[in-house]
């Protein structure tokens, strides 16, 4: 493979490599030349990705359980070297009115999105500390920075993402491990499935995520936001008072786009899904 970076190439671990933004990321970071594995709670399919993706390093992964995700990193250790980099991708998104939502959906949310990430942070802390080097690079959402109606809960783990990650950065800044966040705005991905987006923004592609992520594990810094103006915008909107934000969300129709509008029979292939995994 001709490599597209002529930085060294870093031993990758994925979460959620299966589809959507993981497997694209993969796959980005594999077209740079770097040695990637993925893991994935859906056994099969994530085979099946890493077959498409040309490599062997792949596993089950139930990143809500700390014996396989040390399971997953120690398989990534044994083919592919030393960790060097950790992203944390893996999370799941039910939309809907947050008093029907369902305890166990909301319980799973929590696990995955937050535990998961800091289950993953934690075991890959305990390998690079020692070496005094690697990133730690943890999915998280715009949604994470501003609220967003019909994604209480979804919202509540992506602002727990950022917070956790910056204050593990501060604590291990001068440790040699850098730790990060991607921002995303809504993504094409299953994850968005029966939705329409908000008025006059368009949703990112996954290949845009992964090719912010391939960046910042090549020029690491805090965080980046994808899309840029999506980015500009949540960022100005804390300068905004609530009651004007209120009324751009109206105008934007993000105060509907997961409620009311959204076609659950579009979306209901995905809701099986991570209820059933």
């Amino acid at each position: 493979m001709t490599r597209t970076t002529s930085l060294p190439a870093k031993t990758i671990a994925i979460t959620g490599g299966a589809r959507g933004i993981g497997y694209q990321t993969a796959k980005e970071l594999i077209r740079r030349g770097h040695r990637v594995a993925i893991g994935d709670i859906d056994e099969a399919r994530v085979k099946e990705s890493a077959d498409e993706l040309g490599i062997s390093a792949v596993t089950r992964l139930d990143v809500t359980d700390t014996d396989s995700f040390r399971a997953f990193l120690d398989m990534v250790e044994d083919q592919l070297g030393p960790l060097d980099v950790l992203v944390n991708n893996a999370g799941i998104m039910p939309t809907g009115h947050a008093h029907e939502e369902d305890d166990d959906v909301t319980r799973r949310q929590v696990e995955i999105n937050v535990l998961g990430v800091i289950f993953g942070t934690k075991l890959a802390l305990q390998r690079m500390l020692p070496r005094r080097a690697g990133h730690i690079i943890n999915t998280a959402s715009l949604a994470g920075e501003l609220p967003v109606p019909g994604l209480a809960t979804y919202c509540g783990t992506k602002f727990a993402v950022i917070g956790f990650t910056e204050a593990a950065r501060q604590e291990y800044r001068n440790s040699g491990v850098q730790l990060s966040t991607v921002r995303p705005t809504f993504t094409n991905t299953e994850l968005v499935a029966g939705t329409t987006g908000a008025k006059g923004l368009r949703n990112a592609e996954p290949e845009e995520i992964a090719r912010a992520t391939a960046e910042l594990i090549e020029r690491p810094r805090p965080f980046v936001r994808v899309t840029r103006l999506a980015g500009g915008m949540v960022a100005a909107m804390k300068f905004v008072p609530g009651r004007l934000a209120s009324a751009l969300g109206s105008t934007l129709g993000t105060d509907s786009v997961f409620l009311d509008d959204v076609d659950m029979g579009a979306r209901q292939a995905y809701l099986d899904r991570i209820r059933n995994n």
